[in-house]
């Protein structure tokens, strides 16, 4: 499944690194949010990719952008990522059902049970605009993310 630039994005229920529950939709009409999918948590890809968000958050923040990450792992997995390596933006786990938010996406690799590295740019009204997806070996550049969040 092929999500289109200018389709309203998939509500999803997910919850965080603390066990609290996070609605896409709780941001419609307060921010932006760019939606980052990878592939595990702890693997040097994902937490590099992560870790310079992490380190570029006050652009995002300025920007009026959440930034929100979603893996397959297991909510105490994730805890124990963000905790270690200082995220503060939530970190979602899909892992049950296991990778349904993924797949409606279009990000599940169902023979490996993984989400590939796919972001998705959705505005105040919950509308795509923006998307890349990458192999799960191939980090996405900080600076695609900055020039989708120009273009809004």
């Amino acid at each position: 499944m092929t999500l289109e630039i200018g389709a309203p994005a998939p509500d999803f229920t997910l919850k965080d690194q603390f066990g609290q529950e996070v609605k896409l939709s709780d941001f419609a009409g307060e921010k932006n949010v760019v939606l980052v999918f990878v592939p595990f948590a702890f693997t040097g890809i994902c937490t590099g990719e992560l870790c310079e968000m992490r380190d570029n958050l006050g652009a995002f923040e300025a920007a009026d952008v959440q930034v929100i990450a979603v893996s397959c792992d297991p909510t105490p997995s994730q805890r124990v990522w963000a905790d270690k390596e200082g995220y503060t933006f939530p970190v979602l786990s899909d892992f049950w059902p296991h990778g349904a938010v993924a797949q409606t996406y279009g990000v599940f690799k169902e023979d490996t049970g993984f989400a590939l590295r796919g972001s998705f740019l959705i505005d105040t009204k919950g509308i795509l605009r923006w998307s890349v997806v990458n192999q799960p070996g191939q980090a996405r550049p900080l600076v695609a993310y900055q020039e989708a969040i120009a273009a809004l």
